[in-house]
């Protein structure tokens, strides 16, 4: 006589250690799962708006009629905006004070540095929790599983014949814990290691706007000194 167990059948008749297992790693998958497409959402939106703004900034505009656009946005603008307003912002009002050409380009670059990290960090959150699940998870449900076959073996001493028939049926349900732990890892992983890669890119994008700007400023300052000399 053979039982047949479907998924289902296994994780109800499971123990309850096995089961508090499953219901962690499927909370987390379920949580990686939002994250990932939250974070698709953000990282497109931050790539796109962020060459839109290198366009307009590479275009000719005035780099104040851009300063108060990018003002006017506030909140909404994309990263290298918003590096760019930190830096324009900063530059000015030192100059405007009259502040030597110098240290106002060294400290609208430390106020773009420090803007740049800001954005990094918000593009940055919640990968760590993806980084999190993906070396755990597996473990999670290696115990689970470890637990469960313990579970299996105990049963067997107190049968008088130990047949496969009677042990397979529990470790078929501890195996469960194993798969769900993968099943939770392996999208967290992947999507992690993407996410890095394109937070990266932006991360490289936005210290070479830093240099070039710096350079921008650095040469409107001077043209700006040799027409009052």
């Amino acid at each position: 006589m053979t039982t047949d167990f479907s998924i289902y059948e296994m994780i109800v008749n499971s123990g309850v250690v096995v089961q508090i297992v499953l219901a962690i790693l499927l909370l987390a998958s379920i949580a990686s799962w939002a994250i990932i497409f939250r974070k698709v959402g953000e990282l497109k939106r931050a790539e796109g708006s962020s060459r839109s703004f290198e366009d307009d900034f590479w275009s000719g505009i005035d780099l104040a009629k851009l300063y108060r656009r990018v003002d006017g946005q506030k909140r909404d603008a994309a990263p290298l905006a918003r590096i760019f307003g930190a830096g324009f912002r900063e530059f000015a009002r030192l100059v405007r004070h009259g502040q030597p050409s110098t240290a106002a380009l060294g400290s609208a670059r430390r106020a773009m540095d420090a803007t740049g990290s800001r954005e990094l960090d918000s593009l940055e959150r919640s990968m760590g929790f993806l980084a999190t699940v993906g070396s755990t998870a597996p473990y999670v449900g290696l115990f689970g599983t470890v637990w469960g076959i313990m579970a299996a073996f105990q049963g067997l001493g107190h049968a008088q014949q130990a047949t496969l028939q009677m042990v397979a049926p529990g470790i078929s349900e501890a195996l469960i814990a194993t798969a769900m732990g993968l099943f939770a890892a392996i999208p967290a992983t992947v999507a992690y290691n993407r996410f890095a890669q394109r937070v990266d890119r932006l991360s490289g994008r936005f210290e070479s706007f830093c240099d070039e700007f710096s350079n921008v400023l650095e040469h409107h300052q001077a043209s700006e000194d040799g027409k009052k000399a």
